[in-house]
């Protein structure tokens, strides 16, 4: 009985992480507020806000400051993230794609949530290849975007800065590609 058990004990740390890498990443560094969910059994939450997007003014990895309300005129995939969390991992090949995909249309800027890891951010766009926009997040974008509660969640805002839909956990490409055909057939 007591090897079975030790057994089953082996299986938890796997089981946790399986779980963690499907819900998407905790974010360590925001308020316990509760979030608005409408899960769906992929863990995915998705919002028809419509909504103007909060400006920012956030610093990039080269020290420059960036305003949202530059990229208005253009859609733009807004991705918090962090250098710690599996499923953003996982998901930045697609983004950047996308970047790439969709270069005269939009812009993808991703919001780094990492504080106590802030000097991995540039090794890791580096290893990564990332060809968008990094900004370092705060406090005040984490709470002016609904407080996040994990990452990775991104916004899609269209041309006129609205909020069109929001997406919390890891998303396939094809979802953001529906997005922004639909945006880029408006135009």
């Amino acid at each position: 009985m007591k090897s079975k058990f030790l057994n089953l004990v082996k299986f938890i740390p796997i089981i946790f992480l399986l779980l963690f890498t499907l819900t998407g990443c905790e974010n360590k560094n925001v308020s316990d507020e509760p979030k608005n969910e409408n899960t769906a059994s992929d863990y995915t939450t998705i919002s028809n806000d419509s909504e103007n997007a909060p400006n920012f003014i956030l610093t990039d990895t080269e020290g420059n400051q960036v305003k949202l309300s530059d990229y208005k005129g253009k859609i733009v995939l807004l991705d918090f993230w962090a250098t710690w969390c599996p499923p953003c991992r996982r998901g930045i090949p697609d983004l950047i794609e996308l970047q790439n995909e969709y270069k005269k249309n939009l812009v993808v800027i991703g919001i780094s949530v990492d504080t106590d890891s802030k000097s991995d951010v540039v090794p890791f766009i580096k290893e990564y290849g990332i060809n968008y926009k990094v900004v370092y997040g705060d406090y005040d974008v984490v709470e002016k975007y609904g407080n996040i509660q994990s990452v990775p969640t991104t916004f899609i805002i269209d041309q006129k800065g609205k909020i069109i839909s929001s997406y919390i956990g890891l998303q396939r490409k094809e979802t953001f590609k529906d997005q922004i055909d639909a945006l880029v057939a408006k135009s």
